[in-house]
């Protein structure tokens, strides 16, 4: 495998970044939001840097290199043979999830999520104008997660819910789902004529040992009923040059979700956008095989980190995502509680699991995708910080 250098420090203070402009204080360890503190891909940069030197940067018309590169990606690494007529882009997943919201509901459908899930998709829901339904993950005694299969399908029978908004791999229960089990929702959506969206924006970020299925590949039928929303964003670190796909194979469900990703004018991409899809897709898979052997080695050291000095914790095994999911709850603490600690007394910033539903309460969420040197000092503080409590 070719090495890139993932220790190497990058600075991302002054660059306007969200995660690292948030901090006010400049001894803060942002390990919050989702997004990485590497620098993409080579060819991806090379790409940006090739196009930033036209300095002509006008509307884009989109072209077929666009669509081949996403249709040959999935093909060749993950199966699933999506035809080009299926494909429609916009600037991101989570205006995609929202427009495909908009396109398969009304206003007062229930949209049926498991959770503790993304935070973003419970404003997806209430956005336009649907009601929230949950159903609940399986939480076990070794930290993993489950569908509770006869719970989800209570729900699937209520005839008020019209969808089910999926994630996998699952944030922030870090599953990676497997093809039966993804194969017994569809075929439950398909029987109480459920329509799903998947949000697969992470399915690139899967540790060694574990394999991302796309939703769409397993049947027609599933296929038919599912509408997946994808990019290269998360994978790559290029969340912010808003990029995404939809596939859906049903001819009349396309009509709809055009329009309204129009409605919502997120119908137009930016150049280096664009580009950066294709180059990352095309050229940028040996570097996303080291980036997942360096996250699963810095999961593995903050894992064994921390249980070694506070073995009260409860870490959820990572299938996949680069996001630590840590129970919190034997020290007293919700995750609201420990993370105001921890920004306060150790300045290391984490997510509250209580972002993610009700079933997150007790949790909180550390970003893994930074360099080993920068996990050892936020470990450091966390320990040193948790060792008094």
């Amino acid at each position: 495998m070719r090495e890139f250098d993932f220790d190497a420090p990058v600075e991302r203070r002054g660059t306007w970044s969200y995660k690292w402009h948030e901090a006010e204080d400049n001894d803060v360890i942002p390990l919050w939001v989702a997004d990485m503190d590497f620098r993409t891909a080579p060819p991806v940069v090379e790409a940006l840097q090739r196009r930033a030197a036209h300095g002509v940067f006008g509307y884009v018309a989109v072209p077929d290199e666009f669509y081949n590169a996403a249709i040959s990606w999935f093909h060749r690494r993950h199966g699933w043979d999506i035809d080009c007529e299926w494909i429609q882009y916009t600037t991101g997943v989570v205006p995609a999830v929202s427009v495909v919201i908009k396109a398969l509901t009304q206003p007062g459908d229930k949209v049926l999520m498991l959770t503790p899930i993304y935070n973003c998709f419970f404003s997806c829901i209430r956005n336009n104008g649907c009601e929230i339904e949950e159903s609940p993950l399986i939480y076990h005694d070794d930290a993993t997660y489950t569908i509770d299969w006869e719970d989800l399908e209570r729900h699937l029978a209520n005839p008020a819910v019209h969808v089910l908004l999926f994630c996998n791999p699952h944030n922030p229960a870090c599953r990676v789902w497997s093809p039966e089990e993804l194969s017994r929702v569809g075929n439950l959506c398909i029987k109480h004529n459920v329509r799903i969206i998947s949000d697969e924006i992470h399915c690139e970020l899967v540790m060694p040992g574990h394999r991302y299925t796309p939703f769409g590949a397993l049947s027609p039928e599933i296929q038919n009923q599912v509408v997946t929303c994808v990019s290269p964003s998360k994978s790559f670190n290029t969340a912010g040059l808003q990029a995404a796909i939809i596939v859906c194979s049903d001819a009349q469900l396309q009509v709809k979700i055009d329009r309204a990703i129009n409605d919502n004018e997120v119908c137009d991409l930016n150049p280096f956008g664009v580009e950066a899809f294709i180059a990352a897709y095309n050229h940028g898979e040996p570097w996303l095989d080291a980036l997942c052997h360096y996250i699963q080695s810095n999961f593995n050291w903050l894992r064994d980190e921390l249980l070694r000095n506070l073995p009260m914790l409860r870490i959820t095994p990572l299938d996949g995502t680069y996001l630590m999911w840590v129970n919190c709850s034997a020290l007293g603490m919700d995750g609201d509680q420990m993370t105001q600690l921890l920004m306060e007394k150790a300045h290391v910033q984490v997510n509250p699991g209580s972002m993610y539903g009700d079933a997150g309460k007790p949790f909180i969420r550390i970003n893994l995708a930074t360099q080993l040197s920068r996990l050892q000092e936020a470990a450091h503080r966390i320990i040193t910080v948790l060792s008094m409590c």
